[in-house]
């Protein structure tokens, strides 16, 4: 047991068997607080977010402005429109009252006031790239200051980005449960995890090889699928925990030999053949990533129109399996393979199909215990009047698809119809969106989070609850120091939204030469 100045009982040691009988025994109590919270929205409840991105340091450094992706979840603060819940926001630095006052005020139907008066935001003080959770761990006054805000930790949960050994370990000091998965699953959601899955569900997926562990891996698995598709143009390689599509790369056959010197002249051509998404990576440092989490190697669908839809899922703490929207992501990157955004709904030509995909994953995540939201991404490739679907990785966690779609329903009540595909209001209006994590430009550096809301006000940009449509910004704290903002485009079609989306590209565009 480690003993801390400030906390009134011995906490067990991080990973330890008590800590993990603890932790079993808090999960326990999330069935019960759901169906309260279901059956009655004036039920009291706290819940405490935590928007920790508990990732690979070196891979979250490849994208600018990381820290502020910890704003994201700040679309959990529209909890706050139900009457008797309490919202406690932790973050590494400080929130600008800006921002968080950019948020209370596009709650529908609850004075200001009273909805600042259940938020109690808190702060690590703390810039390094250090996750957020290991942060607060280290801080036990920090963990009072938690504790202390929650009146009822019976009516109380933690929500994160990700679930790892840290968040687990919070949750026990704070003696409330986790609302994700268990950290013991996480290996479901890396790029060999996903592959097994996907097999075990009878979905499709690209022919690869998974679980492999250095360089020799790759080479190997690279040749062997060109032996095995000779008419194969590329292989896609990817570390097993890399994310946004960062630790991705793309090998290309262009030229390659056949018969015995395939392999000598792969082993030759890689390291300088190889392209991998983030920007400045090298072949020598991402071989020693990949020793240090392994990755896979898988062919590469090619045609003459590819898309990569996503489904969002969620397994409740009823432990129900059920999927909640489907994207179109929007890919950018060397070989397109980075995540820039998505469009809602997915398709209607094929978003059913991958639904249907998405129900027998999340059929087998369910089985296997998981709990919280998570993403399938695809690869649809037209082949002739149809479209061949492949499943390429499951995103166990909240991901960039989660909180533009939170802020859809938390701003219009509306419902998702999986069937139909598509959501709407409770006046049975259809609602469409365009959102984009990386809105960026050098021009937009030194406009503050004050100066977006004018200008978003000035230029009619700014959501409209009478009409439901408009736009919602966040990553707002990014803007000033990186020229990036996110944005989720609200419309009444899909032309709609993107129609938003270059309008506000426009606008900031000029308003921030002027």
């Amino acid at each position: 047991m480690i003993s801390t100045p400030t906390s009134p009982v011995n906490v067990p040691e991080p990973g330890s068997a008590e800590e993990l009988r603890q932790f079993a025994a808090l999960q326990e109590r999330l069935g019960p607080l759901a169906r309260r919270v279901i059956s009655d929205r004036r039920a009291p409840q706290t819940v405490v977010v935590v928007p920790s991105l508990t990732l690979d340091v070196e891979e979250l450094a490849k994208i600018p402005g990381s820290h502020h992706y910890e704003e994201r979840l700040l679309c959990m603060l529209m909890l706050l429109r139900l009457p008797r819940t309490r919202v406690v926001y932790v973050t590494s630095q400080h929130i600008a009252r800006a921002v968080v006052d950019y948020y209370l005020h596009l709650l529908p139907g609850i004075p200001l006031r009273h909805a600042r008066s259940r938020l109690t935001l808190l702060s690590c003080h703390d810039a390094s790239d250090v996750p957020l959770t290991r942060k607060i761990l280290d801080r036990p006054r920090l963990v009072e200051r938690i504790r202390a805000a929650i009146p009822d930790p019976e009516a109380a949960h933690l929500t994160c980005f990700n679930s790892t050994a840290f968040e687990r370990s919070l949750a026990v000091r704070l003696g409330i449960p986790l609302y994700g998965n268990d950290p013991e699953l996480n290996y479901l959601g890396t790029k060999s995890g996903s592959r097994e899955a996907f097999r075990e569900a009878g979905v499709p997926l690209p022919e690869g090889f998974e679980h492999l562990r250095d360089g020799d891996d790759v080479i190997e698995a690279v040749v062997e699928l060109k032996r095995r598709h000779p008419g194969l143009r590329r292989a896609a390689i990817k570390l097993d925990e890399g994310f946004s599509g960062e630790g991705n790369a793309v090998f290309s056959y262009d030229g390659a030999p056949e018969g015995r010197d395939l392999a000598r002249w792969v082993r030759d051509e890689l390291p300088e053949r190889i392209k991998i998404e983030a920007v400045g990576e090298t072949w020598e440092r991402y071989r020693r990533k990949f020793e240090q989490m392994g990755g896979i190697v898988e062919c590469w669908m090619e045609g003459e129109e590819v898309r990569s839809p996503s489904v969002q899922c969620r397994i409740n703490a009823l432990r129900q399996a059920t999927v909640v929207s489907t994207h179109d992501q929007v890919l950018g990157g060397p070989s397109g393979q980075i995540f820039l955004g998505s469009t809602f709904p997915a398709d209607a030509e094929y978003s059913k199909e991958i639904k249907e995909a998405g129900e027998k994953v999340g059929k087998v995540l369910k089985e296997r215990g998981a709990l919280g939201r998570f993403a399938i991404d695809f690869i649809s490739v037209r082949r002739g009047d149809g479209w061949e679907h492949a499943a390429i990785e499951i995103n166990l966690r909240k991901g960039g698809t989660t909180h533009p779609y939170l802020i859809l329903r938390f701003l219009t009540d509306g419902t998702y119809d999986p069937e139909e595909g598509l959501y709407c209001t409770p006046t049975a209006k259809p609602c469409y969106y365009y959102a984009s994590d990386n809105l960026q430009s050098p021009v937009y550096k030194g406009l503050t989070p004050d100066d977006l809301v004018d200008i978003a006000v000035d230029n009619g940009l700014h959501f409209d609850g009478a009409s439901q449509q408009g736009v919602v910004f966040h990553l707002i704290g990014a803007l000033s120091q990186y020229g990036k903002v996110g944005t989720v485009c609200i419309g009444s079609s899909h032309e709609n939204a993107k129609k938003y989306y270059r309008d506000t590209v426009a606008v900031l565009d000029r308003e921030a030469q002027r």
